[in-house]
């Protein structure tokens, strides 16, 4: 089970190999990594880390910023865990931290909080204060501070890169499949269920209305995708509308799931919603039968999605 923890609660008795970074998605890339961490931790008897900090750098430091993230921290918790890493170090990441010295930063963080002794890390790494320090600064820390740096090669993190970037482009575009194929897994959105209009119980597809309390998750593009979610211990699929709801000329944007073969009371539940396909764009009908005509359609679509 992973630990998640703020630094001044870290254990010191646990030496440590550690990497940083927000590592977003956990995604294919990411995972090379975090394997080699862990490996070489439970090769050299001590504790797995990831040093992370949130908010993201960027929503701090760069106001008007509009950058959403792939997991909540809970969601990065559990692939985390999942992977079999120790710690996830959580740093508040605000102006007073960012204007940390790079000395400061490896000394007291690093070393006397999290007693590294080896830290896995980008060839691109830097850090401190304006980040003017990068990898040969850490390496003369290493030395002078007793723990080995272990530098990941250009060609790893370029993947890293643009796997982030492309999983985050291909969601805003309701692909899918490539957003699954770099994710490793299927992208998931966790919520509440709440109660909604009743649009979709008149029409005859009863609806489970997600919100989602973390402003920053990347929502992904309008339109109608099949999906899949756990509830009451079983596997159940069925199809998610995100949108607006134009025919009935909705201003808000909503994520309503439709469950196949489910008839039981979700409300005020947390549920985690994973996104399997993408059906179509969201569409503005002339009629409440008109719609309803095309949701049998979907439904029928998503089925057959399902079986391949």
């Amino acid at each position: 089970m992973v630990t998640v923890q703020s630094i001044s609660k870290y254990d010191k008795n646990h030496p440590s190999v550690i990497t940083i970074g927000t590592f977003d998605g956990v995604h294919v890339g990411h995972k090379l990594i975090l394997e080699r961490l862990i490996n070489d931790a439970r090769i050299n008897n001590r504790v797995s880390a990831v040093l992370t900090f949130f908010p993201h750098p960027r929503m701090v430091l760069q106001k008007d910023s509009d950058l959403k993230l792939l997991n909540t921290i809970e969601e990065k918790k559990k692939i985390l865990e999942d992977l079999g890493l120790d710690y996830l170090i959580i740093q508040p990441f605000t102006k007073t931290f960012s204007r940390l010295s790079a000395t400061a930063f490896v000394r007291d963080l690093l070393v006397n909080a999290l007693h590294a002794k080896k830290v896995i890390i980008g060839y691109d790494h830097r850090f401190g204060r304006n980040r003017n320090a990068n990898i040969i600064d850490l390496k003369a820390f290493g030395n002078a501070l007793d723990f080995e740096v272990d530098e990941i090669p250009a060609q790893e993190i370029e993947a890293v890169a643009v796997s982030s970037t492309k999983i985050r482009n291909a969601l805003l575009e309701g692909d899918v499949a490539t957003a699954n194929t770099y994710l490793g897994y299927s992208y998931m959105l966790n919520g509440e269920i709440i109660r909604g209009k009743g649009l979709g119980k008149e029409l005859g597809f009863p609806t489970a209305n997600l919100h989602i309390e973390e402003a920053y998750k990347l929502i992904p593009k309008n339109g109608v995708y099949v999906v899949q979610s756990r509830l009451k211990n079983k596997m159940v699929y069925g199809m998610m509308n995100i949108g607006t709801n134009p025919t009935v000329d909705g201003q808000h944007q909503s994520i309503e799931v439709h469950f196949f073969d489910f008839d039981e009371d979700l409300y005020h539940q947390l549920i985690q919603v994973n996104i399997l396909h993408w059906i179509r764009e969201e569409h503005k009908f002339n009629s409440l039968e008109e719609l309803k005509k095309q949701l049998k359609k979907d439904k029928k679509t998503a089925r057959i999605l399902i079986t391949l």
